[in-house]
């Protein structure tokens, strides 16, 4: 019997059946169901397309396409429905980024018209934790960036982008998006440093959150304060806020040739649990 499938935009009346695909895996689809939860399924709000993969009748997958483009609890059969419908789009995004078995296979079929990336990290473990290490004292000094603190910290969000992407955030429009995400992030009482003498020394975020997980991205230290520990601490003192006043699971996900930030995760009490991918244009 021949499986009858299809591949569409999905419209805010789908959005329950949504949520029940991206709820099924909450840590691997922290980011994109923290986006949904907000917006709804509205493109314009959503800031992309959520497409679905359907299979006699009943939704599947999901692809999310906007800025990145990201596959969802999607088999071979979806992917290569997702690749389709990404190749007579044109490319639109940023990255592809997600688990790394469902990105391998979507940059293999859209690599020979959207090639080549600029970078290409096939392995970047994804790691997650519930309960703070006993091993490593928070630091006292990492707390919430008040609004007002906005532009102090804005400098240090910009190098941390730039060294981690490879390109600046001010780059085309001036940083006016890469500003307002942070100025949100800051409003939300979601972005973390130490600030010593007027400068930051160490920062983080909790980029996406859900009532069962969330996500802790863009960790910088100060180069001159590198080495020192700052690393541990102040995530160490950032998870404590996670743990006790956005959701029971933290997660993040690293680059494998980080073994430095590895080893600082783990310390604080990650471990990893699965692998992402991202290809960067």
């Amino acid at each position: 019997m021949l499986t009858q499938t299809t591949t569409r935009v999905l419209e805010p009346s789908d959005l329950g059946a949504a949520l029940a695909i991206l709820e099924s895996e909450p840590v691997a689809n922290a980011f994109v169901t923290s986006r949904v939860h907000v917006a709804g399924l509205d493109p314009w709000r959503l800031g992309g397309e959520m497409w679905g993969w359907y299979a006699d009748g009943r939704l599947r997958s999901l692809c999310y396409s906007g800025a990145n483009l990201v596959p969802i609890c999607a088999g071979p059969e979806a992917v290569r429905a997702f690749a389709d419908r990404a190749r007579r789009a044109g490319r639109r995004c940023s990255s592809i980024v997600g688990p790394a078995e469902p990105t391998t296979q979507l940059w293999r079929l859209l690599e020979p018209g959207w090639g080549p990336a600029r970078e290409v990290r096939a392995n970047q473990p994804l790691m997650v934790t519930e309960s703070p290490s006993a091993d490593v004292a928070p630091d006292p000094l990492v707390r919430r960036i008040r609004k007002d603190e906005t532009d102090v910290l804005m400098p240090a969000c910009v190098a941390m982008f730039t060294e981690e992407v490879g390109i600046s955030p001010l780059a085309g429009d001036g940083g006016l998006l890469y500003q307002a995400r942070v100025a949100e992030l800051v409003g939300a009482g979601r972005s973390f440093a130490r600030i010593d003498d007027g400068k930051v020394v160490f920062k983080a975020e909790i980029g996406a959150a859900t009532p069962q997980v969330c996500q802790i991205q863009g960790v910088w230290v100060a180069p001159e304060h590198r080495g020192k520990g700052l690393s541990e601490t102040g995530m160490a003192a950032v998870l404590r806020y996670a743990l006790a006043d956005v959701a029971p699971v933290v997660s993040l996900y690293v680059n494998d040739y980080n073994t430095a930030a590895r080893r600082a995760y783990r310390r604080v009490g990650f471990r990893e649990t699965g692998t992402f991918m991202s290809v960067l244009f």
